[in-house]
C-alpha cells in the first residue's frame, strides 16, 4: 500500500471511529423524561387520587374505558377527533383523516387519544392503524369508541384501551375533524402532552401544567400504603391502620 492511500485509509478510519463515537455519545446522553419516568413507577389507583387532591377535579376515564389489548401505558397524549357524517363525507380518506395524521406525526413513546364522537359502535382503530401506531414506536392507543381486528393488534403487543369492541368501519359513516386539538375522552377533558396513565384499574389523564405535582402526591400515596400492608398484617386491624395513616 502506498503513503497516500494508508494516509487515506487511517484518515477513513479514523473518520468512522469519530462518527461512532459521537452517535454513541448522542444515544447515551438522550434525555429521558423524569415525570413520565416517575409514572411508570406509580399505580393507577394512586395518580387517579392524587389528580383528585391536586387538581380538585375528576382525572379518570369512564369505568368501560378497558384494555382490549392489555399492557401498562404511560406517556403523553396525542389526540384526534372524528363525528358523524354521511357517506360522501366519510370516504376512505377523510374517515380516519385526523387519526391517521396524529399516529404519524407522533413521537415514539407517545399514547394516541381518538374520540369517536356519538357513537360507541363504529372502530376508531383497527389492524392497520394499530400497525402504523406499533412502528412509530407509540406507548399504545385510547378510543372513546371500539376498537376491531383485536388478534391482529393482539399480536403487535400494542396496547388498546377502548369503550367497545365492533367490526363496523368509519368509512361511509364518520369523518375526521381535527387531531392535536383538546378532546373530551370518556368524560374528561384531554390536552395534546396532558400524560396518560393506564392500566388494569383504568386510565387516568393528568393534566400537563400540574403533572409535576399529582406525580409527587401518588408517589406519597404509594409509599403509605406500602407502610400501611405489614401494619394491618402486624394489628389483623384495618380501622387502626386507617387510623394511624389517614388514608383508605
Amino acid at each position: 500500500m502506498t503513503s497516500r492511500r494508508r494516509l487515506v485509509t487511517g484518515l477513513t478510519l479514523a473518520g468512522a471511529a469519530t462518527l461512532l463515537g459521537f452517535q454513541a455519545q448522542r444515544a447515551a446522553v438522550t434525555p429521558i423524561d423524569p415525570v413520565i419516568a416517575g409514572f411508570q413507577k406509580t399505580t393507577v389507583a394512586s395518580v387517579a387520587d392524587a389528580v383528585d387532591q391536586v387538581c380538585n377535579r375528576r382525572g379518570f376515564l369512564s369505568h368501560d374505558m378497558r384494555p382490549y389489548i392489555a399492557g401498562k401505558v404511560v406517556g403523553r397524549a396525542r389526540t384526534s377527533i372524528a363525528k358523524p357524517a354521511p357517506p360522501d363525507k366519510a370516504t376512505p380518506t377523510l374517515a380516519v383523516k385526523s387519526s391517521v395524521e396524529m399516529i404519524e406525526a407522533a413521537k415514539p413513546g407517545e399514547v394516541g387519544v381518538i374520540v369517536m364522537e356519538g357513537s360507541l359502535d363504529v372502530a376508531g382503530i383497527g389492524g392497520l392503524m394499530a400497525t402504523a401506531a406499533k412502528a412509530r414506536g407509540m406507548a399504545g392507543v385510547l378510543v372513546d369508541g371500539s376498537v376491531r381486528d383485536i388478534p391482529e393488534i393482539r399480536g403487535l403487543g400494542l396496547p388498546v384501551y377502548a369503550r367497545g369492541a365492533s367490526p363496523a368501519t368509519a368509512v361511509s359513516r364518520y369523518a375526521a375533524i381535527a387531531y392535536d386539538v383538546e378532546v373530551t375522552c370518556a368524560g374528561v377533558k384531554i390536552k395534546p402532552g396532558d400524560i396518560i396513565v393506564a392500566g388494569e384499574d383504568g386510565v387516568v389523564a393528568v393534566p400537563k401544567d400540574q403533572a409535576a405535582a399529582v406525580l409527587k402526591r401518588a408517589q406519597e400515596i404509594d409509599e403509605r400504603e406500602t407502610a400501611m400492608v405489614p401494619f394491618i398484617k402486624q394489628f389483623q386491624s384495618l380501622t387502626k391502620a386507617i387510623q394511624k395513616f389517614n388514608r383508605i
